[in-house]
């Protein structure tokens, strides 16, 4: 396994938490979804061979890590989860269908347009679903609270 990306993935989720004004107390934290979230990806990418799917992996585990950090610090998730985000974005694949439509390599473009889509469409299963999840877990023990006060 590669640690050093692992580094590299908090650095520069450290880097960019600190340009989002993410508050001092809460950098380190932040930061360190990013590493979870190469850390889950390289280890996805042991068991399975798709990115996509490595992708969806890793996003599960940062969403969760991000809204048990929300319960821990009384903040909102987004602080995490926008931060541990930033090593597993598609940049360079968005790059190259652009730079394949430009240069008129329509059926290239295409092909990695579709593959930028199905990453990008990982990530956000991966967030709706920790999430939905997380919320109704929430409204269960709200309800569950209330109906035994009575």
């Amino acid at each position: 396994m590669n640690f050093i990306t692992c580094l590299y993935a908090f650095g520069g989720s450290l880097a960019f938490a600190i340009l989002m004004n993410i508050p001092k107390n809460k950098l380190v934290l932040a930061a360190f979804g990013g590493f979870i979230a190469q850390f889950t990806f390289i280890l996805g990418h042991l068991y399975f061979d798709s990115t996509v799917i490595s992708c969806f992996l890793a996003t599960l585990s940062l969403a969760f890590y991000s809204e048990v950090m929300a319960r821990q610090t009384a903040s909102p998730a987004t602080i995490y989860l926008v931060v541990s985000l930033i090593p597993l974005v598609p940049g360079s694949s968005i790059y190259y269908t652009m730079l394949y439509f430009v240069q008129g390599d329509t059926q290239t473009g295409i092909e990695t347009g579709l593959y930028t889509l199905a990453i990008a469409g990982a990530l956000s299963m991966g967030i709706i679903i920790v999430s939905s999840t997380s919320k109704l877990i929430h409204r269960i023990n709200q309800k569950r609270n209330t109906s035994q006060v009575k």
